[in-house]
């Protein structure tokens, strides 16, 4: 490897992005170095009174249909890619008139920003850059001699050390941009290979890659020993990955991972039709109500479980009032998130310094497809994403008794949270609200156990007599294998059953839920979530 720090002499900028180009051509051009450049980036340098060279005019070759050949050429490649110090590499520039070309400013074109703005399939091709990849990964691998720049926020980097090494960037900086413009270039090729699996509808492409713009560095992620970083990929959905942080201390890898969960689940009911408040710990909901209004489903959502709550994310699916902010503020939170806050919440909840607020413009589309992604030892695991509803599936009474309208609405309520339960899961409710919560258990009946203990707990907190689950009713993720856990929850005080169905022993099941007087459906859905 070349350990010299060669002045920068020449430039080939070509942009998409041109904020800051002016500012950054201008220095290059107060520095004594050549500028070169390609289409709309070239004509804005130009027109800004800056002298720059069309690629053009060292290629002797027109740019070409539609700008898709400009760069792809010897004279471009050959600058980028020659050793100036072999000899062999020297002579052949001299003979075919290949000029050095030391500084590379690239940034693609916009591919991803085009996908999200829901371009149709010839403007997302049409943004495929071939030519700007093409060079960033010749530019990357002559590191030893030319600097590439494949982000804006790298123009003051450069120029500083330019300035402190006469004109000249060193090998360390050149090897550390080299590897963020392959990673550049591998999250592109990463968009655009799932993009053309998504309108091929190929769930499992024979290679998978996926790649991720590190927005924020994080001091550890789930235990300190742990290194961590928080990536986004350019998916615009509405979340965590998008939302504004209005005030509080920077969000750590559980506050990231806990607050997306809770924010997807609220996301499961629209404004309009209900107010709905989920309050998580530890990626677990530990209470999830709906209400008229806000004030009213948070008091019912903390209510199920108060101690839980302690530490927790709180997340809301509609404008954070003044009124519910302050009843949020009386039990400490780490964060909360929600599509909107009022003025006047906002000033209550600055009371609380460290409290993280989060605002996200809106709900993501819970039916909308996407990929989940898992790391095991030797590779990944990816399935699309959860986006099953219970509105959309026809339920199957399967027993003598028909529920009633109230525990129909409920079981309804009770089988949506039960999406975002670790399974096993078994989620009582009663009035629009959770009673009893039993997650990530070994076995189902366990689940059940823990949630009606975990609904006595609660009615001691509220100064009740009686359990919480008393006249609920209980979801449960998967099929339950034996009659036990479906009795276990009938003894606790659930009247009605909603269920995916679909165990060897359903008929065992269904006649103890008759001979127990509960109603029972089916949803033909299951909701694991490991």
């Amino acid at each position: 490897m070349h350990n010299e720090n060669p002045p920068i002499k020449r430039a080939l900028i070509s942009l998409s992005d041109k904020s800051g180009l002016i500012e950054f051509a201008q220095k290059l051009h107060d520095l004594g170095i050549e500028l070169l450049s390609t289409g709309g980036t070239s004509k804005a340098i130009s027109d800004a009174g800056i002298p720059v060279k069309d690629v053009a005019d060292i290629t002797k070759f027109p740019e070409m249909m539609d700008g898709r050949v400009k760069t792809l050429h010897p004279a471009v490649h050959g600058g980028l890619l020659s050793l100036r110090d072999n000899d062999a590499h020297i002579q052949a520039q001299a003979d075919h008139n290949i000029p050095n070309i030391d500084l590379l400013v690239v940034n693609l074109y916009p591919f991803e920003a085009t996908v999200a703005k829901g371009g149709n399939y010839e403007d997302c091709v049409e943004n495929i850059d071939i030519g700007g990849p093409a060079m960033i990964r010749a530019a990357s691998k002559n590191h030893g001699f030319v600097t590439v720049i494949v982000e804006n926020s790298d123009y003051d980097l450069v120029l500083g050390e330019m300035a402190k090494n006469k004109g000249a960037t060193s090998l360390n900086t050149r090897k550390k941009l080299a590897a963020k413009a392959y990673a550049r270039t591998a999250a592109y090729d990463a968009a655009i290979s799932n993009w053309f699996a998504e309108q091929l509808d190929t769930p499992t492409p024979d290679y998978r890659a996926f790649g991720g713009t590190l927005k924020q560095v994080l001091r550890y992620g789930e235990n300190p020993h742990q290194q961590a970083g928080f990536y986004v990929n350019g998916e615009q959905r509405k979340g965590v990955a998008t939302a504004s942080q209005l005030q509080g201390k920077a969000l750590s890898f559980n506050n990231i991972n806990d607050t997306d969960a809770a924010f997807e689940l609220v996301a499961e009911f629209k404004p309009n039709d209900t107010k709905a408040v989920a309050i998580i710990k530890h990626a677990n909901p530990c209470g999830v109500a709906t209400g008229t209004d806000l004030v009213t489903a948070y008091k019912a959502a903390l209510k199920c479980d108060p101690t839980s709550a302690f530490g927790g994310i709180v997340a809301l699916n509609d404008t954070i009032t003044e009124a519910v902010a302050v009843e949020i503020v009386k039990t400490f939170t780490e964060v909360i998130i929600a599509p909107d806050v009022s003025e006047a919440a906002k000033t209550i909840i600055a009371a609380k310094k460290n409290l993280r607020l989060l605002v996200t413009g809106g709900l993501p589309d819970v039916k909308s497809a996407g990929l989940n992604i898992r790391s095991v030892s030797g590779g990944l695991l990816v399935q699309s994403r959860d986006n099953g509803c219970v509105d959309d599936l026809e339920l199957k009474v399967v027993t003598k008794r028909q529920p009633t309208a109230q525990e129909m609405t409920d079981m309804k309520l009770a089988f949506k949270i039960c999406k975002h339960v670790k399974s096993n899961a078994i989620i009582y409710v009663k009035d629009g609200a959770t009673v009893g919560i039993g997650a990530g258990q070994m076995s189902r009946i366990d689940s059940t156990h823990v949630a009606a203990q975990k609904s006595i707990d609660a009615a001691k907190a509220a100064g009740e007599a009686d359990a919480l689950v008393k006249g609920s009713v209980v979801a449960s993720d998967a099929f339950f294998p034996f009659a036990d856990g479906l009795l276990a929850a009938a003894a606790a005080g659930a009247t009605a059953i909603i269920q995916p169905g679909g165990s060897m022993r359903d008929d065992e099941v269904i006649k103890a839920a008759d001979e127990a007087g509960l109603a029972m459906l089916f949803t033909g859905m299951r909701h694991f979530k490991h």
